[in-house]
């Protein structure tokens, strides 16, 4: 597998330029062809990729970046951490069509980072006993449901959502805005060694990375794009989970958030992103497998296909992708049925007023 090895070497060295974000990163390996292909381009060809700068060259041609990819490597296969690059079966598909999604992701555990139904918890660092109380009752009643928890591994609602979830026998995916190499803050070891038995920890940055506090804006882009729902529970008005739901929003995540009373500060975020059609209203778990139509059993057959025979070869290309996916985003069915997007979508609203297939909650399609 020395090959695929090599492959590595350079994914995870395209990281690590200076002056290069994953924007830049994915049109540099779209023009060249792979990572490995933009180390060995001439100087004058990667000047000419739109979009490319003579920082970004420069950052490119010193290459000094190999050696820390290769001590990298080693500290992957001795602690057996599952490397994601963004076009690899592994990574979270959810992220894959972010435009600012990271080129390479770090995990560890037993967690499907595909799974079919994973929703982002957030929310203070100082939670009230309500606050406590809400988390505690959305995880208990979501047992009933196969979900996937994911959070930031923070104090208050995070740390909350990840032990209630491990309670209820959910698995729950801790975030973190650090190498895994540690654990941040180190109170949550314990937890965290629970959830790499039943979840995992996940992260965009190499071993050796501090948690410093630039770094927590890229995890929270990564608990927001790789969600179906993210829900608020009690911030303040400045609050970072305010900041993840509206990343979310930008992502076309369903956001939802559980209220309070308008006397409690912790729960002053919540309301205002309610008043301000930001989230929508969260009453319990119950609440959320209904909204999101998780309680639905999917046995539509194809014999309902079978009723419309008018169907036209892109439509039966899109309800194919559909019956195959299960319940892609738009983005997803455009990009494999080799269809623009703006005619994917008009595709698929001729196909739900024909009742052949639904939108769900997410911006997804399932078979009707």
């Amino acid at each position: 597998m020395p090959e695929i090895r090599n492959e590595l070497l350079y994914q995870i060295a395209i990281t690590q330029l200076r002056d290069v974000g994953p924007v830049s990163v994915k049109r540099l390996i779209a023009h060249c062809g792979s990572a490995s292909a933009v180390f060995c381009e001439k100087k004058k060809l990667l000047e000419r990729i739109p979009g490319i700068h003579k920082n970004m060259v420069t950052s490119i041609l010193q290459n000094g970046v190999l050696e820390v990819a290769e001590r990298e490597i080693q500290f992957i296969e001795k602690n057996q951490i599952t490397p994601c690059f963004y076009l690899s079966p592994e990574y979270p598909s959810r992220l894959k069509h972010c435009a600012d999604g990271p080129i390479m992701l770090y995990f560890r555990g037993n967690a499907d980072l595909n799974h079919p139904r994973i929703i982002g918890v957030v929310g203070t660092r100082q939670p009230s006993r309500y606050g406590l109380e809400q988390c505690a009752a959305l995880m208990a009643e979501l047992a009933t449901v196969d979900v996937l928890v994911v959070s930031g591994l923070a104090y208050g609602i995070d740390a909350c959502a990840h032990k209630e979830a491990l309670e209820a026998g959910l698995k729950t995916v801790g975030v973190l805005a650090h190498g895994l190499d540690r654990i941040y803050p180190p109170v949550h070891r314990y937890l965290a060694r629970k959830m790499l038995l039943d979840g995992g920890l996940l992260t965009d940055y190499i071993s050796g990375t501090n948690p410093d506090r630039q770094n927590f804006p890229s995890r929270n882009r990564i608990v927001a794009g790789i969600s179906d729902a993210v829900i608020v529970i009690e911030s303040g008005i400045k609050g970072g989970a305010l900041i993840t739901a509206d990343i979310a929003n930008s992502y076309n995540r369903d956001v939802f958030a559980i209220p309070g009373r308008n006397t409690d500060p912790p729960s002053a975020g919540c309301n205002l992103a309610i008043s301000e059609n930001r989230a929508g209203i969260l009453l319990g778990g119950n609440h959320l497998v209904s909204v999101m139509g998780w309680d639905e059993k999917k046995s539509r057959s194809q014999r309902q296909q079978e009723i419309f025979i008018n169907l036209s070869a892109e439509e039966e290309r899109i309800v194919n992708i559909i019956r195959q996916m299960g319940e892609p985003l738009v983005d997803q069915i455009s990009l494999e049925c080799s269809i623009p997007v703006s005619r994917t979508a008009s595709l698929l609203l001729e196909l739900e007023l024909k009742g052949v297939i639904r939108c769900l909650p997410g911006k997804k399609y399932s078979l009707g």
